[in-house]
């Protein structure tokens, strides 16, 4: 019976959500109001469709308008419709008030279902009223830690790249990437280290370089590094194999999470509330495991917040060979090595492979560079920002792809780069001014793969490229692209001089460099 009545609540919410605002409240409203409690009861999906409805479409007057409605369901004698009303309200914004009378619901009800919906919903909207109740020990820890996590965030937490980590005895930094990448960012470590040696090099392996800090250091210094994609400060490991739900797995994580390496850490870098997000690499959402661990490593350190929602701070729980990193990684948006790109095209390049292609090109001085296929221009940028450009070159086929470069281009180079960027095809190119045979000192380019730019001919295209380039490039020029095919140059003159296999985001591409041959 009960189950029946469960699947027909489920039909008529799935009837009652397709209608509009002003449907659901000038004429579902009004009939529900008039129903006797039995009828209310059997339309209680209703509610629910209202918070859902006027959530996702309402307008803010609207949404003003039905929240009263709501709140007075708060004090409906049937406790069914209390609890949905209950979780309707946050979807529509409460606030103050509705916080009231969820505390005084709280207060009176004595049925522990409804304690634990009124906990959802101040896990929620609560704010320093539910602060004060909880120290009476009226509500659950995990309602404590997402009300105390939601004031803060009325207050910034800032991650600051500026301040220096002094004491960082047993901390291991992890720098990952696009597998296949891994040994660019370890020369740029290198070199790094040869102008200011803060870091030393433990472990190169696909997709990470594992780093030791040898002396103070700030996020600055690491985000100097441009050809790594995230960073993480690795919080300890957890050996063997690893069920989220075990008593044992939590006590773990919740012990490396509240450490005091991770608050040294936290402390250091964070101006404001501390506040993560837990992430489980590789296994989905885990919102149950998130829900164990944040409450144990609450109850061990109550200063460490877990907040999914804009935290500044990613604990991210790692998979190798022999169990589970732990590692905090902070979220920065935009991240400041790519500020310059304000705009960008369906097809750009991730911007640390960018970043390695022109590593890989290197530091020449009166370089003269083009890209066939500029999209939002980060080669042709990343190039620039090494220094040594005398002139750069973009062409696309698209319009906006063009505007985008220029713009980004010349947000990116304070001291500018003189530039041309012309729509047109790549193989168009005598028509472009200063455009000639042997005149290029370095082609590069990420061509596109016809993923999300349909491309007839791809091949054709490839070899149409390889065919321009050995026209155009000096002897010593070079060619530094992404190459689809296990297809090399037919032109003698252009000689493979590396090749290595990076993963693109879901498929695999050679990143190729060819020197050009002759006087």
């Amino acid at each position: 019976m009960k189950s029946e009545k469960t699947n027909a609540a489920k039909e008529l919410y799935k009837q009652l959500r397709v209608l509009t605002c002003d449907q659901l409240w000038n004429d579902e409203v009004p009939q529900f109001d008039r129903a006797s409690p039995q009828e209310r009861i059997e339309r209680v999906g209703l509610v629910r469709a209202v918070g859902v409805v006027f959530s996702e479409s309402g307008t803010g007057a609207q949404r003003d308008a039905v929240r009263p409605w709501l709140s007075a369901l708060l004090n409906d004698p049937q406790e069914k419709i209390r609890r949905y009303a209950m979780a309707a309200l946050p979807k529509i914004g409460a606030g103050a008030g509705e916080e009231t009378e969820l505390l005084s619901l709280l207060k009176t009800t004595t049925v522990d279902r409804e304690k634990k919906f009124v906990g959802k919903a101040l896990d929620k909207i609560g704010g320093a009223a539910t602060l004060e109740e909880i120290g009476k020990g009226s509500l659950l820890p995990q309602t404590e830690q997402k009300v105390k996590a939601s004031v803060a965030r009325n207050q910034a937490s800032i991650i600051r790249m500026d301040r220096a980590l002094s004491h960082f005895a047993g901390l291991q930094i992890h720098l990952r990437g696009r597998s296949g990448l891994e040994e660019i960012v370890r020369d740029e470590v290198e070199q790094s280290a040869r102008v200011r040696a803060k870091f030393r090099i433990d472990e190169v392996v696909p997709g990470l370089v594992a780093l030791t800090p040898t002396a103070p250091f700030s996020l600055g210094d690491i985000y100097t590094l441009r050809c790594f994609g995230t960073v993480g400060f690795v919080l300890g490991a957890v050996d063997g194999p690893h069920h989220e739900n075990s008593e044992k797995s939590i006590e773990k994580m919740a012990a490396i999470i509240a450490s005091e390496l991770s608050r040294r850490v936290f402390k250091t870098f964070t101006e404001g509330p501390i506040r993560y997000r837990l992430d489980f690499v590789e296994k989905g959402h885990q919102r149950g495991a998130v829900r164990l661990f944040a409450n144990r490593a609450y109850a061990l350190c109550p200063e460490i917040l877990n907040d999914s929602r804009s935290a500044p701070w990613t604990i991210s729980i790692h998979p190798n060979r022999k169990g589970n990193w732990v590692e905090l990684i902070p979220r920065l948006s935009p991240d400041p090595r790519f500020a310059y790109r304000r705009e960008d095209v369906p097809a750009a390049s991730h911007p640390p492979l960018a970043a390695s292609m022109a590593w890989l090109a290197g530091n020449h001085e009166n370089e003269i560079v083009w890209d066939p296929f500029c999209g939002s221009g980060l080669e042709l940028i990343e190039r620039a920002l090494l220094g040594g450009v005398r002139m750069a070159y973009g062409t696309d086929r698209s319009a906006e792809a063009i505007t985008i470069t220029g713009e980004n281009f010349a947000t990116a180079n304070r001291n500018p780069v003189p530039s041309r960027f012309i729509c047109c095809d790549f193989r168009d190119f005598p028509r472009i001014e200063g455009l000639r045979e042997n005149s290029l000192t370095l082609i590069i380019t990420n061509p596109p793969m016809g993923k999300r730019v349909p491309i007839p001919n791809l091949r054709g295209l490839i070899e149409d490229l390889f065919s321009i380039a050995a026209k155009m490039l000096k002897p010593g020029g070079r060619l530094i692209f992404a190459n689809p095919f296990r297809i090399q140059s037919p032109d003698p003159s252009l000689k493979l001089q590396s090749r290595r296999v990076v993963d693109f985001g879901g498929f695999n591409c050679a990143l190729e460099l060819y020197l050009k041959s002759g006087r």
